[in-house]
């Protein structure tokens, strides 16, 4: 990445302990006594989602060697922290989205699950997803396929099902279903293309295609495909306009008029 994050970020926290030095040592633990991100990463991941069942130490072995072995994992993860700090007007700092934010905290964790779901070890690929929802109130199946570039916005309620798949620089809002019908097998789940704007509450139903570029209004229910560049809304959802940008995901304009 051309950005230093992992400098940024601690910077940030160090400027954040002279406001509130009530909270130095909660920045010191979970950023500045680690030497990188992928290890603060870890660790906090693995603090939230350790368990009676699971010990803190046991799963930050398995995200430590998941980070370590696959490098796509922490460039995915460097992707989704920029994309979030660029798009959502909420978020002033790199290290409040890596501490606070359960959609960016849930994704990074959605993919080690994921790491673990290619490496055949299904059973704790389920456990990690279980944890995760409980955790977070996201579920993510871990064999879906997702590219980086991914804003999780507010998060809570967000279904992404077992055979979908989300390329790049795609964002999401809360309550969002990417789901199947019930009554299929096999890839029975959406496929959503680059630079898609899911609106609030929306409901994507099987195995179709949103298009590159397309915006799904809030509380939209999405039953067959859409075509690129294009803007539905509605219960079916049908076509309304057309977004004014080519990436809707990178604007963040929930416009549904015939012009965005």
């Amino acid at each position: 990445m051309t950005l230093d994050l992992w400098a940024i970020i601690r910077t940030e926290i160090k400027d954040q302990i002279m406001l509130e030095p009530e909270l130095g040592n909660f920045f010191s633990r979970r950023i500045l006594q680690h030497d990188s991100l992928e290890a603060a990463l870890s660790d906090l991941l693995a603090h939230k989602l350790a368990s009676a069942d699971f010990a803190h130490n046991a799963l930050r072995q398995i995200f430590d060697a998941a980070l370590r072995e696959d490098p796509f994992i922490m460039l995915a993860i460097e992707r989704d922290l920029i994309a979030t700090r660029q798009r959502d007007p909420a978020v002033k700092y790199y290290s409040s989205t890596l501490l606070y934010f359960k959609g960016f905290q849930a994704l990074q964790a959605y993919r080690i699950g994921h790491w673990l779901w290619r490496h055949e070890r299904n059973g704790m690929a389920l456990y990690l997803q279980s944890q995760i929802a409980e955790v977070f109130c996201v579920d993510i199946h871990p064999a879906a396929v997702i590219g980086s570039g991914i804003l999780v916005d507010h998060a809570t309620g967000i279904v992404i099902g077992e055979t979908c798949v989300l390329d790049n620089n795609i964002s999401i809002m809360q309550g969002v279903t990417l789901g199947g019908t019930g009554k299929e097998s096999g890839d029975r789940h959406p496929k959503v293309r680059h630079g898609v704007l899911i609106g609030t509450g929306a409901i994507v139903i099987g195995n179709v295609v949103i298009g590159e570029g397309a915006k799904i209004g809030a509380g939209s229910v999405v039953l067959n495909d859409v075509s690129p560049h294009t803007t539905v809304a509605g219960i079916p959802a049908v076509v309304v306009g057309k977004p004014r940008v080519e990436q809707p995901a990178l604007d963040m304009s929930h416009d549904l008029n015939h012009n965005g």
